[in-house]
């Protein structure tokens, strides 16, 4: 698909309100692009993401519910992007068990309806798809890359699964320019302490202040490939950027133990983690896949893009935005 360059590119992303798309509003930004939102209703939408990186005034909000397909064509019409960012959906594993007919159509039920508007329209717009290395489900230690087999473990990745499915088959059949980005976990300050690194953040920076309630977690042990949103993003524009499309595993390549995460969020405030967390049986999932591993060598083949901030300094970075914040509110309120 030829694609037309204009002097200003327009980028509309699903799901701005989020950790992900306030990260790639701001870096789209810093690219020359005019940025557009959307939300069910834009009058309430949570906007503390962008309020934070000081965007609220630079991004368009428009309404929409992405399950609508009249609406969502009626909105690449009068928007026309250039891209279409899909980052949208349910993003808790441990909701996805309570809700999952929710969770499947957030994240399936949305990415064919983008998927149809798109072909439509018959626009040149570029799609992206913010799929997942939980798809994969365990895979015995084995890095996972592109050519894996999904085996998703829960209906979080059963979703994911199914729209990275769907991504592929508009793009076999109609020619549509889409790509899904196979991301490996992603943190941030901006995440929600709903999010297990949030929560061992927040605990951290509570028991140090003097509060002596434990933090309870479930298992430890449970590996992950933990990386840096604000990189994230870069690596997800960059593939709407290449010659033609390609699904893509983005991570860090390196696997580490939950402990390891706590353990650095509690040195960074002077504390030994093993006096203040306690493993608590109702945040144990039987399904839960025990260890993710991903390659990720296939986008720094394409892309350029490599992960530049460990475990370590994600734990740091998480811990001292979330002092400098609780700093900031005591004094405010002095």
């Amino acid at each position: 698909m030829a694609r037309i360059h204009r002097p200003q590119p327009t980028a509309l992303v699903c799901g701005i309100s989020g950790q992900d798309g306030a990260y790639l509003a701001a870096h789209l930004l810093d690219q020359g692009y005019r940025v557009v939102g959307t939300s069910r209703d834009p009058a309430t939408s949570d906007r503390r993401g962008l309020a934070a990186l000081g965007l609220e005034r630079r991004v368009a909000i428009k309404a929409l519910d992405p399950s609508d397909l009249e609406a969502t064509v009626a909105l690449l019409e009068a928007v026309r992007p250039d891209e279409l960012y899909n980052l949208s959906g349910q993003s808790s594993i441990a909701l996805s068990f309570e809700q999952p007919a929710a969770t499947f159509q957030s994240i399936a039920g949305v990415t064919v309806n983008l998927l149809e508007a798109v072909r439509v329209t018959r626009l040149p717009t570029r799609l992206f798809f913010a799929g997942s290395t939980a798809m994969f489900g365990d895979n015995g230690g084995e890095p996972v890359d592109e050519s894996t087999t999904a085996r998703p473990a829960d209906p979080y990745a059963q979703a994911k699964a199914a729209a990275f499915a769907q991504v592929d088959q508009y793009r076999r059949l109609h020619g549509m320019w889409a790509c899904t980005g196979i991301l490996s976990n992603h943190e941030s300050p901006l995440r929600a302490e709903r999010f297990v690194t949030q929560k061992i953040t927040a605990a951290a920076c509570r028991i140090a202040a003097g509060d002596t309630e434990p933090l309870a977690l479930g298992d430890l042990s449970v590996e992950r490939d933990w990386g840096w949103a604000p990189e994230y993003v870069v690596a997800m524009h960059a593939m709407l950027q290449t010659d033609s499309p390609e699904d893509l595993v983005v991570a860090t390549g390196v696997s580490v133990a939950l402990e390891a995460f706590v353990a650095e969020a509690f040195a960074r405030v002077g504390l030994d983690w093993r006096r203040h967390v306690v493993c608590d049986e109702r945040f144990l999932r039987r399904d839960e896949s025990r260890r993710l591993r991903a390659n990720p060598s296939r986008a720094a083949e394409r892309l350029g893009w490599r992960a530049e901030t460990t475990i370590a300094e994600v734990a740091r970075k998480m811990v001292e935005a979330r002092l400098f914040h609780d700093q900031a509110a005591v004094r405010r309120a002095a």
